[in-house]
């Protein structure tokens, strides 16, 4: 069978990739040294290359990106979740490399790089007098306003911030083509169009959970997977006297940060609160911090994606 993901755990001299077709089904695990891999590379057929983000995985990801791959790199905080336990090695790493990536919701780099190339671009500029607000929408900006300075700028202050803005249009394109493929993914899989009727849950969110939860049965009761995500209170209480501390924060983080996000907007705006349940949000503003309450939302999401998923109804929203 042709494959159709590789995970490839990258090293000075010997490398290991791990290669699996479209059912999941390991075609191939091997040890590479360095001068092998552009040429195990160079015969396969295209198809998705994971890396770990890591000093020398740029270089990588170009070098196989021009052999027709699609080359994603993976943050090795999500990578470390598929690492089978009692077996740390190459290539388990490079199986868990795999398995990362063929993960639709998983998040790619890109948008902290992107962050980091645009918050370089403004420090070079204030050095110069020119202030940027912040805000993801102000990043075009940051190519015209280097424009209107250039001519007083050094030529070495303009080489490097034209090369930074050089990579931002790059990253742009990027994370350009990996959302137009999350929404696409949204919209033909069934159980990301159950999610996307709950309040504030978009494709991101939306196919982050469908990916990962597979069979949302394995928990007894929303409750129990709110308490698998980390969203309830960590409990040491003894003899009878009940002691609540603050989340567990257990579980797969990148959900549990996901919920949160969304449930901070639910909290911030009246009408996306009256659509799960106004009086009761309300309420919790009365009597707690924003943040305590934005969790307290996001548990009754992970409740409700719970209930979604396993009985296969539409939301629907709380009566105003």
């Amino acid at each position: 069978m042709e494959p159709a993901t590789i995970g490839l755990d990258l090293a000075k001299h010997v490398f290991h990739v791990h290669v699996s077709d479209s059912a999941g089904n390991t075609l191939q695990s091997k040890k590479l040294s360095r001068k092998d891999v552009l040429p195990f590379f160079g015969v396969l057929s295209p198809c998705v290359v994971g890396i770990e983000a890591c000093a020398s995985g740029h270089y990588w990801a170009r070098e196989i990106r021009k052999l027709g791959h699609d080359v994603r790199l993976i943050s090795p905080s999500y990578v470390k979740p598929y690492v089978r336990r009692g077996a740390k090695n190459d290539a388990a790493d490079a199986a868990a490399i795999c398995e990362a990536v063929s993960r639709p919701g998983e998040p790619a780099v890109l948008v902290r790089q992107r962050t980091m190339v645009a918050c370089a671009i403004r420090a070079h500029l204030a050095e110069y007098g020119l202030i940027i607000p912040q805000g993801r929408h102000r990043i075009n900006s940051l190519a015209i306003a280097f424009e209107e300075v250039r001519e007083a700028m050094p030529i070495e202050a303009c080489f490097a911030i034209s090369t930074l803005i050089t990579q931002l249009g790059e990253l742009n394109t990027r994370i350009g083509e990996i959302d137009d493929r999350l929404v696409q993914i949204h919209r033909n899989h069934p159980v990301c169009r159950l999610l996307a009727s709950i309040p504030r849950i978009g494709p991101i969110t939306a196919t982050a959970f469908a990916a990962t939860i597979p069979n949302p049965s394995a928990f007894r009761s929303g409750g129990e997977f709110a308490a698998w995500l980390g969203l309830t209170p960590r409990q040491n209480s003894s003899g009878g006297t009940c002691r609540l501390g603050g989340i567990t924060k257990q579980g797969d983080r990148y959900l549990r940060h996901l919920l949160v996000l969304g449930a901070r907007t639910v909290v911030r705006y009246p009408k996306a609160r009256a659509t799960l349940d106004g009086s009761w949000v309300d309420g919790l503003l009365e009597r707690r911090r924003t943040m305590v309450v934005a969790v307290a939302v996001a548990n009754k999401l992970a409740r409700i994606i719970w209930a979604i998923m396993t009985t296969g109804e539409l939301f629907r929203s709380a009566k105003i």
